[in-house]
């Protein structure tokens, strides 16, 4: 699972627990300048059965799905247990073209994000 937070302008993804070691990443920091849409998507991992080529982490099904994935030409970053709680952010001029994360409250985690986006 992943901890969202937003500061100075910066949406910071923080991984918890295990997720660390299967991502390979502890966390991340975009600029919300760089965030197109962020939208609650609980079919992702089904929509998405294939992610493509593995660069890093582990993918155990759809049970678990972390780290990084080069996916239709571009490079996704995913941290997925249950796609019930998985929110997807469009990203632009970043490494990652994508983010797809579980969340403790998608609703309320997109809601959050899209406020700070409507502020810049």
């Amino acid at each position: 699972m992943v901890n969202v937070k937003i500061e100075n302008g910066t949406l910071v993804l923080t991984l918890e627990g295990l997720d660390k070691l299967w991502a390979m990443k502890s966390h991340l920091a975009i600029p919300l300048g760089n965030v197109s849409a962020v939208r609650a998507d609980p079919r992702i991992t089904g929509e998405k059965a294939r992610t493509g080529l593995k660069l890093t982490g582990a993918r155990l099904g759809e049970r678990l799905i972390a780290g990084s994935f080069r996916q239709d030409g571009k490079t996704v970053f995913w941290d997925v247990h249950d796609a019930a709680n998985a929110i997807v952010l469009d990203l632009h001029d970043e490494h990652y073209a994508q983010l797809v994360v579980e969340v403790e409250d998608p609703a309320a985690t997109v809601a959050q994000i899209q406020a700070a986006l409507g502020k810049r």
